[in-house]
């Protein structure tokens, strides 16, 4: 045994402080212009897992102790944060402790989400504190008045609390003396905006998602707004918002774990009295104090629904009021609907809508028109590590206090100057995209200095939102009038028109549904009368290749699905003896990854007996040649004395960039992306996305098909 080693301690916090090689340059520029007002994202989710507190009580305390990059302040700060939590936070597991400590002690400060209720036979306030159990301990109206949202839904709290018996036999020897909330204490707006101008439009977006702990590159650019739109209900009164997807996407994550101005609630727990007024006691419900309610696990037709519920939140999210009694009240909160989808996108469109996950009650055209925009949540990518940052991020309480004071801000103008909306849109259609632009602008642009071309972004991103809405309620009511979606730049030198990114997928299955053509199942109906379909228009891309191999363009957008090496190659590649692909960066593993799935579906298109030789040009460099030979020659050897002979070759000329497959049948395909046409994935041995290319987010590629007779 080696007493050396059994007498090693080991720093519980070495895990955590174990700094990069090197900080980033977007890193220190967070560092050397926020000081004070950032902390690494890393620690926070280290810390989390053994404090179930929310991210910004974390935040609030290590923003304290751990806004530095040096190495022994960071140490020494963390442990501080540690000693706190240790001390103060009250596990539900040692309640009892913890009430023993402030009876022994007198006084003792503890760290729990307080909750307050009216008494209201005696006329007073009684708090009620989550983790520790106490409940009617008396507050005071002054505390009450100073901190409203004791009253609905609660607040996570520093509270001095004290233990004294009372002669009074009725009365609790529990005392509040004082109580914080946790939050920044102040957000100075100008400074923010001076700082904002310091940073280029990439490195601020990256900023962003590092402050609510994703790694930026790790996504693309619209995978970056599909992150962004998430946070537009926090600085964007009255908004609406949808987002429907699979599992394991995060869509809870920031409404519950971002700001102290949101709260999360299920879907199937509301009540009118909880959500908007209790007429019997005239107490305003959560949107009277919360900046942002989310709505989770919306999605199920197995829920409950009061229909009284839904004509009241149409009511409100239409005209920003709602009644009780004879009395109109009017608040500010916006609305977030978060929901699981279980069909294909696909299958949506060509069989239902994408509401359809809904309880029946909500899928009333009246109720959908007032959303503002629909998230596409299967364009998001599965939460897994890699998309964690261990980067600076700002605090998201500064960032909740900003949000929340850039409500006050319109930007729902700022597009007029560069563009100007042709197609006869309806006023709610012309309000959904221009609060989705605003809130945007507000995230990315809040000093309002956008280019023409970040302008034209925002608003078609915000624009296709809308659409999604407004095409998927006209397959539930064909009373809503069909319209487009197009603007045009001011001068008039272009006009665009506005589709989603899965119309211009499937074009076929697009467009409203009146008539069904298949059964559920997915069986033709003969019964039915087919329903006439056109590509969409202005659709980025020329399907020729299920007619055979003809020369041509495809587009294969950002962000999608149902794409494979088989759908873009396979038809000019059918019959072909030789092919040679000329790819100069082929030298990381998942590179030499996508030319081993290429071998495999080259080889799926061989008949038996034939071969197809397939030659490999690439390039290296110094780091990593070792290892891209060493990948490329074990590709060669798996493929000996199977249909495809697989050779590889270097080309050193300094003018190596053009990707491109040609055959001997006189085909050339140019791909401005090569082989890598795919986002990261999930790679675990029980992937979809592994097993097929079909499951996997694209990069974005254009793909050009040439005939050289």
């Amino acid at each position: 045994m080696n007493s050396e080693n059994e007498n090693t301690t080991v720093d519980p916090l070495d895990s955590l402080l174990t700094l990069p090689a090197s900080l980033t340059p977007l890193d220190r520029k967070i560092l050397e212009n926020f000081p004070g007002l950032v902390v690494r994202k890393d620690l926070t989710k280290g810390l989390k897992q053994n404090a179930v507190v929310p991210t910004y009580v974390l935040e609030y305390l290590l923003g304290q102790h751990c806004a530095t990059d040096d190495a022994e302040a960071l140490k020494a700060g963390l442990e501080s944060v540690q000693r706190i939590l240790a001390k103060h936070y009250v596990h539900r597991n040692q309640a009892e402790l913890v009430k023993s400590t402030v009876k022994e002690k007198g006084r003792h400060k503890i760290i729990d989400k307080a909750t307050v209720e009216l008494n209201d036979k005696g006329g007073f306030y009684e708090a009620r504190f989550t983790n520790l159990g106490l409940k009617k301990v008396p507050v005071s109206d002054d505390l009450v008045r100073r901190h409203p949202k004791l009253l609905v839904g609660g607040i996570w709290c520093i509270t001095d609390l004290m233990y004294e018996l009372s002669d009074d036999p009725h009365s609790s020897p529990w005392q509040i003396d004082t109580l914080k909330p946790i939050q920044v204490s102040k957000a100075d707006f100008e400074e923010f905006i001076r700082l904002r101008a310091n940073f280029t439009t990439d490195e601020w977006m990256g900023a962003m998602l590092q402050s609510i702990g994703l790694n930026p590159e790790m996504l693309s650019r619209r995978g970056k707004l599909l992150q962004l739109i998430r946070l537009i209900p926090f600085c964007e009164r009255n908004y609406n918002l949808i987002e429907l997807g699979p599992k394991g996407t995060g869509k809870s994550h920031v409404y519950s774990e971002f700001s102290p101005h949101g709260i999360l609630i299920s879907g199937a727990e509301v009540s009118v009295a909880k959500l908007f007024v209790n007429n019997s006691n005239a107490r305003i419900g959560l949107v009277g104090y919360w900046d942002c309610i989310c709505f989770d696990e919306f999605a199920g037709k197995d829920k409950n629904v009061d229909k009284n519920l839904v004509d009241i939140m149409k009511n409100y999210m239409a005209n920003k009021s709602f009644s009780r009694g004879i009395e109109q009240m009017s608040a500010e909160a916006s609305m977030v609907f978060m929901g699981n989808t279980k069909k294909s996108v696909a299958y949506m469109l060509k069989h239902s809508h994408f509401f359809d996950q809904l309880p029946d009650k909500y899928i009333d055209s009246a109720f959908l028109d007032r959303l503002h925009a629909f998230s596409p949540g299967w364009e998001v990518s599965p939460v897994r590590n890699e998309l964690f940052t261990d980067g600076y991020g700002f605090i998201v309480d500064y960032v909740a206090e900003i949000l929340k004071h850039l409500r006050s801000e319109d930007f729902t103008g700022a597009y007029k100057e560069h563009f100007d909306i042709v197609s006869e849109v309806s006023t709610r259609d012309q309000t959904g995209f221009e609060k989705t632009f605003s809130g945007l602008m507000k995230i990315i642009y809040p000093h309002g200095q956008a280019t023409p071309e970040e302008v034209e972004e925002l608003l078609s991103f915000s624009m296709e939102a809308r659409r999604r809405v407004r095409e998927h309620i006209l397959r539930i009511d064909d009373t809503f009038t069909r319209n487009d979606f197009i603007y045009r730049s001011a001068d008039g030198s272009r006009t665009v028109t506005v589709l989603t990114l899965e119309e211009k997928q499937y074009p076929t299955f697009a467009g409203p549904r009146t008539t069904a053509t298949h059964s559920p199942d997915g069986e033709e109906n003969p019964a039915a009368e087919p329903v006439a379909t056109e590509p969409a228009k202005g659709a980025e891309q020329t399907e020729t290749l299920s007619r055979g191999p003809a020369a041509g363009h495809v587009v294969v957008p950002e962000n999608t699905k149902g794409w494979s090496y088989q759908r873009l190659f396979a038809e000019h590649l059918r019959g072909v003896g030789k092919v040679v692909v000329r790819d100069p960066y082929v030298r990381l593993f998942f590179q030499a990854r996508n030319v081993m799935e290429f071998l495999e579906m080259a080889h799926s298109l061989v008949p038996e007996g034939d071969e197809m030789a397939v030659h490999l040009v690439t390039q290296s460099d110094i780091e990593s040649c070792m290892k891209q030979e060493e990948f490329l020659n074990q590709i060669a050897n798996s493929f000996t004395g199977s249909r495809i002979a697989f050779t590889w070759e270097l080309d050193h000329s300094p003018n190596f960039h053009a990707r491109s497959i040609t055959t001997n049948t006189g085909w050339k395909i140019t791909i401005d992306r090569g082989l890598d046409i795919f986002q990261r994935y999930e790679s675990g041995p029980f992937s979809l996305e592994l097993a097929l290319q079909e499951a996997r987010l694209t990069r974005g590629v254009e793909v050009t098909y040439i005939k050289n007779e």
